[in-house]
This record gives structure tokens, sequence and C-alpha cells, in this order.
């Protein structure tokens, strides 16, 4: 098993990446891979809306780490989405690169559990969760929870040590999600079918 975690930070020893590595020590403790994805300080570009995809099977726009990370998304098994919390959103940078992804790409991820993280200094945590849970519902992801909503407090990283509650959400969110990704493997095994998924309908309001 191998679970993707994407850090949606600048800062790669910043309080995101202590969150996920409260994580990366329950999946590595079970046997689980993990790979962290640090999107880093440099420009990612923006959805174009330009359709290209759809005859491309990936992003038009290369060279930003989209379509590399869609090519290992294909062979994981879950998905945490980790981001730093800026006025109450996610940062810029993982919007743009989680709308290109799941635009290009979106039925890599049908069926595989995910994660939203957030981290902040105060505030704003619980709407920045909720931005990222909305790429989950309509991909017909299991979205993991935890024992609270899965955010970690900290202005830097030495900051979240202090925050014992939100490093032990941390803990049982990456339980659960190795519990999860067990339970879809086993019914692989015993031949449980993916539920089947209608597309015919497309309604469209504004002509």
């Amino acid at each position: 098993m191998k679970v993707l975690l994407v850090n949606g930070s600048s800062h790669t020893h910043g309080t995101t990446a202590r969150a996920l590595d409260e994580m990366i020590g329950v999946f590595q403790a079970a046997g689980v891979e993990t790979e962290v994805i640090q999107l880093g300080g440099s420009p990612i570009a923006d959805c174009l809306q330009c359709g290209k995809c759809a005859e491309l099977g990936r992003c038009v726009i290369d060279g930003d780490g989209v379509n590399a990370f869609v090519e290992k998304a294909k062979e994981a098994d879950g998905f945490v989405f980790a981001t730093p919390t800026y006025y109450a959103h996610p940062s810029g940078r993982i919007f743009s690169f989680l709308d290109r992804v799941f635009f290009s790409n979106s039925d890599v991820f049908m069926f595989k559990p995910g994660a939203a993280v957030a981290v902040a200094r105060r505030a704003g945590t619980t709407a920045a969760l909720d931005a990222l849970n909305k790429y989950f519902g309509i991909s017909q992801m299991p979205v993991a929870g935890s024992t609270y909503w899965n955010m970690v407090h900290g202005r830097i990283a030495v900051d979240a040590e202090e925050d014992l509650e939100g490093l032990q959400t941390m803990r049982n969110l990456a339980r659960n999600m190795i519990w999860m990704m067990r339970c879809f493997e086993l019914g692989q095994i015993n031949g449980i079918p993916y539920p089947e998924t209608e597309w015919d309908a497309k309604t469209n309001f504004v002509r």
C-alpha cells in the first residue's frame, strides 16, 4: 500500500510538514509506503479551462508537477492533501495544483480514501478543510476523518509540539486511513465490485 501526501506549503519544514510527519510515522509503522509531494515556492499555473486534457489525457500545462503527480496517483491507494491557512482558505498553490489534477484525471482517484489537513496559527482551518474536502466529494472518494477536525495549530513547526490533541488527531487520521485501505483491498480480493456509476445525465441551467 502507498499513500501520497501533498504539502501545499512553501515551507519544507513548517507546521504543515510537522502535521504530515505525525501521520507518516503511523503509516510507516504499519508498513504503508509514503511519499511527500512538496509543492514548494515555485509558481503553479491555474487551470485555463481549455479542455485539452479531455483529448490528451493529461494537463496541457507541463513542468510544474501536476502531470507527474497524476502518474504517481495511478499506483497510490490513498491521499492526504495538507495546507496552511491563508485568510481562512487553502494556499493558492494547492488550489491551482488540485484544480488541474482533478479536472484532467479525476477517475484516478475514484474509490480511494482521501484526507484533508489544515494548519493555522489560530483560526480559519475549518473553512480551509471544507474547500479541500470538496475535491473528494465530487470524485467518488471516501473521506477519512478523525477524532477531531483534521487540523494542527502553530505558527511554526515547533509550536505544533504543544498542540497535543492536534498531533493525536493526525495519528488517529492515519490509523483510520490504514483501516479503510485494508478494507478496500479485502473487498477487491473477495470480488466485491465497485459501485456502478451513471454518467449520461448532465443538466445545464444557464443557456
